[in-house]
């Protein structure tokens, strides 16, 4: 195993103050999250293995699997962003330092994962909450205007569980970073990821939107592809925090092209 150094870099602000940023930049996060991979690709393979492999494990456990799965979410994916850390400076990291998270501000990380348990929570109480009082009007009037009230219900339900979870998606994007770079406190830091992600709506609409095609290319050869996409991801959550927060990352240069002999 390669030898790493023990801490993260650090990078010097005044505050954590978001900046806008063009929309075209996304397009650069993934690249920046390819050439990451690319600089040491043995290292990330093994890590988005053992990434999904014990989210997997946990998430069958009964009853409790899902919850634990969102707590723990935030502390695995802070490995992975160390690791996007020490490569963009220079430095090959270890597979160990996919564990980075749990000496590192392990508490805070964790903090991050309960809160996005608990507004996952909420937002799923609140979508029924507005289906179910719509759903129970439309019983109560009854035929055809009541049919139609109770599916607008379920859809308007679905609808606001939809908002308030791309909500969460947003707290959940640079949290782990300003937790894990910069001990920024865990309410603190999801705010600030809320606020960076409005004030960048149109890159990260583009960039939910490149995901989503990713990720069903990547499912197709038998998700095999994922073993690839969730290490560019990180890569590319990494690159674009220091866009938006920091120094924008001196990533490594793509390797140069070999001429094939016969």
């Amino acid at each position: 195993m390669s030898q790493h150094s023990t801490s993260p870099p650090r990078y010097e602000w005044r505050h954590p103050d978001p900046r806008r940023i063009a929309s075209g930049h996304c397009v650069d996060w993934l690249a920046g999250g390819w050439r990451l991979f690319m600089a040491i690709p043995g290292v990330w393979l093994q890590q988005s293995l053992l990434f999904m492999a014990i989210l997997f494990a946990v998430g069958v456990v009964p009853l409790i699997g899902w919850a634990v799965v969102l707590v723990a979410f935030p502390v695995l994916s802070a490995g992975m962003l160390w690791t996007a850390a020490e490569t963009a400076a220079g430095r090959r990291p270890g597979v160990a330092g996919l564990f980075i998270g749990l000496r590192r501000h392990a508490g805070n990380l964790l903090m991050v994962g309960i809160f996005y348990l608990l507004g996952g929570l909420l937002a799923g109480l609140v979508g029924a909450l507005v289906g179910g009082s719509a759903a129970l009007t439309g019983y109560v009037l009854g035929a055809l205007a009541g049919m139609g009230l109770t599916l607008g219900g379920v859809v308007l339900g679905s609808a606001v569980f939809m908002v308030l979870w791309v909500v969460l998606i947003m707290a959940l994007w640079f949290a782990p970073s300003l937790v894990l770079f910069h001990d920024v406190a865990p309410l603190e830091a999801m705010r600030l990821s809320v606020e960076a992600c409005i004030r960048n709506v149109l890159p990260f609409a583009l960039m939910a939107v490149m995901l989503y095609v990713l990720i069903w290319l990547a499912m197709l050869p038998a998700g095999l592809g994922m073993l690839v996409l969730v290490p560019v991801m990180a890569g590319a959550v990494y690159t674009s925090y220091q866009d938006v927060f920091g120094e924008r990352p001196a990533l490594p240069e793509a390797p140069p092209a070999t001429d094939v002999k016969d």
